[in-house]
């Protein structure tokens, strides 16, 4: 089963030893159509966006104007209606997916942990790659070499175990934490 959820933030258990958790908020959700094969398209609340094409979705599934966001998710549900949070409560363990924090334009020490050169003594390489490149043959730069460039916000992927899930406000504790900022949209899917 999967779900759509918000990240609220970071926190702490008041148990000894404390555990990182982190807060996801479960995104109310309608089922819109429900195929064959458990798949079925869901609609949420994202931003005030709305256009043509918005207006035509929630006109043929009767959905009111706060529902403008369309989604593709294995789901409980057999009809279309409120998504069904009852999974949620039996859950052990997430896969947990959102796009990590976009950082900009990154130098190779920040993107890929390169250790840069010495800081003093009339050095001139501090923060630099280095060498990037081959002798005489092939006299390219190989693909794949670790440069500069766009770092992060990305898809990631990861596994986290359920610490507790308040299914009366839909608000779910995960141990350890999870890629994103807060406020940021993901998907949760049930492994056990």
């Amino acid at each position: 089963m999967e779900y759509i959820v918000e990240k609220i933030g970071m926190s702490r258990t008041i148990s000894r030893p404390s555990i990182p958790v982190t807060l996801l908020r479960v995104v109310p959700s309608k089922v819109c159509e429900v195929s064959e094969n458990g798949r079925a398209i869901v609609a949420y609340t994202y931003t005030k966006a709305a256009n043509k094409a918005i207006e035509g979705q929630q006109k043929k599934y009767g959905l009111s104007k706060e529902f403008n966001k369309f989604a593709t998710l294995t789901v409980a549900n057999k009809e279309a209606g409120d998504l069904d949070l009852a999974p949620l409560g039996e859950a052990k363990v997430l896969k947990v997916s959102f796009d990590t924090k976009g950082r900009g334009y990154q130098g190779v020490m920040k993107r890929h942990g390169f250790a840069g050169g010495p800081a003093a003594h009339g050095s001139r390489f501090h923060r630099h790659p280095g060498s990037i490149g081959n002798c005489e043959w092939p006299g390219r730069v190989q693909p794949g070499m670790r440069m500069a460039g766009h770092y992060g916000d990305q898809k990631t992927t990861v596994k986290n175990e359920v610490v507790s899930f308040d299914a009366e406000n839909g608000i779910l504790v995960l141990k350890g934490s999870v890629p994103g900022f807060n406020g940021a949209m993901g998907k949760i899917r049930i492994v056990k």
